[in-house]
């Protein structure tokens, strides 16, 4: 079924160059000055490098309370480790999908010493009810993330969401998310259904997208969706790669600093004290 009203574009904006962990290098496009957050979504970086001392000193061990991290590998090899004896290795097309909750410690290491690092980490809110919940993870190799071909030139990895009948495997009530890599052949077109209320964004990191007769919009632009019905996307002269991603907006207060976000001034310093007395 076609869509009667694609969602336009209401913002076009630029990742900025950052650097994160121990001195990695890379994008960050949701979380800065011009975008802060995108309910509920509160941080997107794009790492890619195969220069290994862009990445070499990875991201030693950390605190998180309050959210969750998106990782989706493209290149590469990650290991990662947490106090609560978790262990596991993100390589191309895994994905993991971190319930921080009350709190956990982890490091995010590479695991080679050569070649390309490519791939994606998305910070996603939880709302005040999960905040305090247990962590817990979703990991997922590249085997277990279901691929859609709804049309000539065009395949979907599905990472949360649906598309026709593939259904991708991360499940998480509170925010309902869709998370898809789109691949388009040159010209090529997909459009895609999402619900109304959700708030969505696009993100070309290979050759250039066409957004339902808009201008061509290059490698590097996040786009963030008006209201509508769903989002229309089409190729241009070369093959193209985006991820579209949307959620359901919590509509709560948001109060964060560093590796902390909770809901008011006051759970941020009782996150710092409980981390501090080693309660994560």
């Amino acid at each position: 079924m076609s869509l009667v009203t694609p969602r336009p574009i209401a913002r076009r904006l630029r990742g900025q160059p950052a650097s994160d962990g121990a001195g990695v290098r890379l994008t960050r496009v949701i979380g800065t000055n011009q975008l802060p957050d995108l309910d509920p979504f509160l941080m997107l970086d794009e790492f890619g490098s195969d220069k290994p001392g862009d990445y070499l000193a990875g991201f030693p061990s950390h605190p998180h309370r309050g959210f969750e991290t998106v990782t989706y590998m493209l290149d590469g090899r990650m290991r990662h480790k947490d106090n609560h004896g978790n262990e596991g290795l993100l390589t191309p097309g895994s994905v993991q999908w971190m319930t921080a909750g009350r709190g956990i410690v982890h490091s995010e290491m590479p695991e080679q010493e050569q070649g390309l690092m490519r791939g994606f980490q998305l910070w996603v809110n939880l709302p005040a009810k999960d905040k305090m919940s247990a962590p817990q993870y979703q990991e997922f190799g590249a085997e277990r993330i279901p691929e859609a071909q709804p049309g000539e030139g065009v395949r979907v990895k599905v990472i949360a969401g649906q598309v026709g009948d593939v259904v991708g495997p991360v499940s998480q009530p509170a925010t309902d998310p869709t998370y898809l890599d789109i691949a388009l052949d040159a010209g090529a077109a997909f459009e895609h259904a999402l619900p109304a209320g959700h708030n969505v964004f696009a993100y070309v990191y290979e050759g250039a997208a066409q957004v339902d007769g808009e201008d061509v919009v290059p490698k590097g632009d996040l786009l963030v969706f008006g209201a509508g019905d769903g989002v229309r996307v089409r190729a241009g002269g070369a093959p193209t790669r985006l991820i579209l991603v949307a959620g359901r907006p919590l509509n709560e207060p948001v109060a964060r600093y560093g590796p902390f976000v909770m809901n008011t001034k006051e759970q941020i310093m009782q996150a710092f004290v409980d981390y501090q007395e080693g309660r994560f």
